[in-house]
Parts: structure tokens; sequence; C-alpha cells
């Protein structure tokens, strides 16, 4: 919703019963406002419906799934036979069973990925199930999986990949947009009632070398005239990437930024003078409401695997994150301002496996359990306060507790910057935690303890806060497991870098690592030939990740002198995103002693190299 400055400068026209200016969405500050007049009307912009039915929901599955899961690919290069995807049991009603007997609310399928397979019998291309071996060409999983969620009551949402490695009008921008909007078209009006359609920014080169570019507009005009009520996310305007992909928001999360949605021509230049990007720790604060020309609700959506991969591997069975992990991360999704999308991968029958579905169920149980009992005595009602405003909860006798929920009024804003928790322990006032801002869901976390009471007070707010919910309760602690691969990992004996030794590349320890100027190769003695069933490249994860190897060439050799290829211009898929353990297999590769790793491109395009561990798997 665009406004005026002039219309947003009659302050006291109302839209509400209340008589106070609300901004649904978007706010443009009018010129020479004050820092105060900004940070007044920061406090009145709110979520349009869609998003803030789209909050509520919390929890929302993805299900990647495609022609990546028969190639045992993270990134298929669009050359992949069809006839490939031949899912034997695969049961959409499994899936969808599964998911809401989880707790989630919402599913989104990878209709489309990068490689430009359709899940669905498209007329545009040839390069879908249609030409598959699975039910004989005449299956289609966007159908069978929409039908499973009506019949369990889950919303449904759609990935489709702008980027298309199969198009062979790719990078004929006009061409291939039209293209584009067939598919979509198709997805929007073939299947019912789509909640989220959802669209990352990867693009690349075409067949003709030359570089697509999207007609963002033509997209959304016909998102918004095939399902109005559909949210548009990562790069809509409707709901935001948290910034990585490893399930971690940010303890100061505003819905509430000046972050300009990518799909805007004047992101570019916006976000770079505010010096903004997904991933910047302030996304609102009023240092930056100073220097912003405008606002807009862009809630946080938090994207993360249960397993280390997006698409299901076998090799992975035995590394889907443990319980801990995932209750850190609900902790630090939905507890934090935003909405947790997790991917739940199927596997090549068509199930989800095993392994992911007890993992699953224990989430389910590990929550219901934690909130089933609210030990507040008086939490559940309005509150509402000035700043530096206090107000107690007491508390159920004689109970330990060591989460505090708190639930911001996010229909008429976000508005608390700070605040802090004190607990009354036999009469005497302790500091317990202290936090930022609180948004549509703040689980505050603190060690365990018998108290009479807590005392919050907010400490620091944009306006009259108000608070729909806050809820004392006990998350029993656990202890984090160790996920081992069944792989087992064989470290080089030595390596180098370029004409120097880089023992921190073979250390074992995936906290220290080695570097070099340059795309630089890297050599590796295995101290004798072995045989070989693949390697694994671990990127540096934390820290300084310059040099991260996207492309490479593989060499293997018996005498350090003479080289034959074993990998030619290959990638590690999504590399940047997901800076994991990358395991490549290898087929027919003859007893080898040394390998070389041949950096081709680095993430950013840097001349850099690094690298945290390297293994390989005899």
């Amino acid at each position: 919703m665009y406004i005026t400055a002039t219309a947003l400068a009659l302050l006291l026209m109302g839209c509400r019963s209340d008589k106070t200016q609300y901004y649904e969405k978007h706010l443009v500050f009018p010129e020479g406002a004050t820092i105060e007049q900004k940070v007044d009307m920061a406090s009145r912009l709110v979520p349009s419906r869609q998003q803030l039915q789209w909050q509520e929901l919390e929890l929302t599955a993805f299900l990647h799934f495609g022609i990546n899961t028969f190639t045992n690919r993270e990134w298929g290069d669009g050359k992949e036979d069809p006839k490939l995807f031949n899912p034997t049991q695969l049961d959409a009603e499994q899936w969808a069973r599964t998911l809401k007997e989880a707790g989630f609310k919402m599913v989104i399928l990878t209709a489309k990925h990068h490689d430009g397979f359709c899940l669905w019998p498209t007329k545009t291309t040839s390069h879908s199930v249609a030409s598959s071996l699975w039910k004989e060409g005449k299956g289609d999983v966007v159908k069978e999986l929409k039908e499973a969620c009506d019949k369990y009551d889950l919303k449904f949402g759609v990935y489709l990949s702008p980027w298309d490695r199969n198009a062979a009008c790719y990078g004929d921008s006009p061409k291939y947009n039209d293209f584009f909007i067939q598919q979509l078209t198709e997805l929007l009006t073939h299947y019912g009632e789509i909640h989220e359609v959802w669209f990352d920014g990867a693009c690349g080169e075409g067949p003709n070398g030359k570089k697509q570019i999207y007609d963002w507009d033509a997209f959304y005009t016909t998102i918004q005239k095939l399902q109005p009520n559909a949210v548009m996310a990562i790069m809509g305007d409707d709901v935001r990437w948290v910034g990585n992909e490893k399930g971690l928001g940010r303890e100061t999360e505003w819905s509430a930024t000046a972050l300009v949605p990518g799909v805007y021509q004047r992101a570019d230049s916006v976000n770079k003078a505010l010096g903004l990007s997904s991933t910047s720790k302030d996304l609102g604060s009023r240092e930056l409401l100073a220097r912003a020309n405008e606002l807009f609700w862009y809630p946080s959506e938090v994207d993360v695997s249960i397993r280390p991969g997006w698409f299901y591997h076998a090799a992975e069975d035995q590394q889907v994150k443990s319980l801990a992990r995932l209750v850190d991360i609900y902790f630090e999704s939905v507890g934090y301002n935003s909405v947790l999308l997790l991917n739940i991968p199927p596997d090549t029958r068509g199930l989800i496996h095993e392994n992911d579905v007890r993992r699953l169920r224990e989430l389910r149980e590990y929550i219901e359990r934690t909130f089933a009992t609210d030990y507040s005595l008086n939490g559940n009602r309005k509150i509402t306060g000035r700043e530096g405003d206090s107000f107690e909860i007491d508390i159920q006798d004689n109970v330990p507790v060591n989460t505090l929920m708190l639930q911001e009024n996010i229909a008429e804003g976000q508005r608390i910057e700070a605040f802090t928790v004190e607990a009354s322990v036999n009469g005497a006032w302790n500091t317990i935690a202290e936090g930022t801002t609180v948004g549509y869901k703040r689980l505050v976390r603190f060690d365990s303890l018998i108290a009479d009471k807590l005392r919050i007070t907010i400490t620091r707010t944009r306006a009259d806060f108000s608070l729909n919910r806050v809820g004392l309760y006990y998350a029993q602690p656990l202890i984090e497991g160790v996920n081992a691969s069944t792989a087992t990992i064989l470290l080089p004996k030595s390596c180098r870098i370029g004409d120097q030794n880089a023992p921190r590349a073979i250390d074992g320890n995936q906290t220290t690592a080695a570097y070099a100027d340059g795309l630089t190769d890297l050599i590796f003695d295995l101290g004798e030939a072995k045989s070989l069933k693949g390697f694994c490249y671990t990127p540096v994860a934390e820290g300084n990740t310059e040099g991260t190897i996207f492309r490479y060439n593989l060499y293997r050799s018996n005498d350090c002198k003479n080289w034959e290829p074993v990998a030619e211009n290959t990638e590690f898929s999504n590399i940047k995103n997901n800076p994991i353990p990358q395991f490549v297999p290898l087929e027919n590769v003859a007893a080898t002693r040394y390998l070389r790793l041949q950096p081709l491109e680095e993430i950013n395009g840097k001349a850099k190299t690094s690298i945290a561990e390297f293994g390989v798997i005899p």
C-alpha cells in the first residue's frame, strides 16, 4: 500500500475505530521528518491481512523433490533424462499426514527447481513428469500433494525456480519471461487455492551466453491476478529471507524494516546507500530510521533442511538433525519473530524417510510437552503500557521454569525495542534475562529456577506497547547428540596449496582453515595408492569465508607429475548459502595416491582459495 508524503503528514486521519493512522505494509516518511516523527510513524506500520495470517502459521514445511532426488545431486544441470524420475511408492498422503501430525500448517513443494524439471504435466516443456516412467507419464505430483493437503487441512504453496537450466529460451529475456508466466499460470489456475508462492533470486546465463533479466512486475501481476490471497516470498514483498540456511534468526528481528524488497527496481541503490542486505544484523534500528526514507512490513522466514542437503541423499540417512538441534532452531526462528520453513525431502521411493518421520514426531512431542502447561497465573491476558512500565507475572508454587513467551499485538505494529526480565526468589529480585525486539512471538530462555514471580520491564519502545499474551513454561534441557555419518573419512597424509604446506586443511578440525591468494590448486597426498568411492570438501562455515570453491576440476595421479581428469567443470551446488561438507561420489577411479583440486570459481567471484577440511572415502 503506497501512501503519498502529503497523506502521511495528516497523522490524525485514521483508518480504524480509534482514529489512529496506520500504514499497511509500506510507508514513506515525509521529507524533513524528524527522528521522533519517524519512530512514531514506524510504530504504526502494520502487516497486511495475508502477512498476519502467514505469521500465525509459525511452522511451514518445504519439500525438495524432483529429478535431483534420483541423480543424487543438489543442483541439476537441466540435461537429465526425465525417465530417471520414477518413485516406486509415491504417497503424497503420507507426506501430508506426517507433516500434519508434526504440527506443520503449510507445505511448499519444489514444483520446478533450477534443472527445469516440472513435477506437473506442463504444456511448456517435455522436461516434466509427462516424460517420465512414473505412472507411464500420466502422473502429477502437484495435484496429488494439493489433494492430500486439502484432505489434511494444510495450506499449500509452490516453489517455482526462475532459473531454468533446461529451457532453451533462457537468456532470451522476453521469450523466457513469457515461458515462465505460462508455467506460473498453470500452477495458479489448475490446483485451487495457493497460499504462498516462493521465488529465490537465482539467475545465470542462458545457452546464448546472455544473462536472463526477469520481469518481476509481470510475475507478481500474474500472482495478484490469479491468487490474490497468496503471500509472495523471498523475491516478493510479503516475506523476507532471513539471510542464511542454518535455521538461525536474529535476536533483534524487525518486521518493520528499512530493507527494500529485491523485486523493486530501486532496491539495489537504496539498500546499498543504507548498507543493507538480507544478511545485515540490523534491519530496523532507530539509527536506520534516521537515514531511511521508507519502511516495509517485511517479516522474516527462516529456512533450513532437516538434513545436511536439501534433496534426499541416502548417504545422509544417519545425518538427520538431532532433536536438540531442531529445538534450538525452533527457539531461534519461531521464538525470534520469524516463521520456520523446515525442509523434509522425500526419498527415491516417494516417501518421507523413516528417520525424518521419527525426528519430526520427537520434535512435535517436545514442543507440545513444553507448551502444554503455562505456569503463569495471570499471563494469558492483554497487557498494555508505556516505555519504562513494568508488570509482574505470578507463578504456580514450587515449579521450575526456564522459558518466557512474549507476544506483541502486531496488528497494531511492532513497538518494543528492549526489555528486561527479573525473578523474585525468596523476596529478592534478580535480573535473569534481557532482550530487544518482541514482535509476533519472542521465546526467552534462561536457567531453570523456582521463583515467586517475574517482573518484565519494557525499557524502550516506539509507542505505547500492547502484548496479547505472556506465558511461562519449562523446557526440558536436551544434550546435543552426535550425528555421525556412516561413511569412513580418510585424511590425506599431506596437503599443499600452491607451494605452501597446508596442514590445517587435513587436521580433522573444521574450525581451522587454510587460505591462499588467487585460485590456487590444492594437492593431496594419500600416502599410498587407494581405491576411492568419493571425497569430501568442507568449506569455511564461520568467520572468513572468502575463497570458498564453487566450480572446480579434480585430477588424479600416482607420481604427482602426470595428471588425469576425474571431474571437470563441476560445481559444489548451493555451497554459498549452505556451507556444509560437500560429499562427492566418484565412480570407476583407478587406485590413486595424489589428488589435485583445481578451483575455477570462488562463490563471490574473488581470486581467493580456502578450505576447512578435505578427506576421501575409501
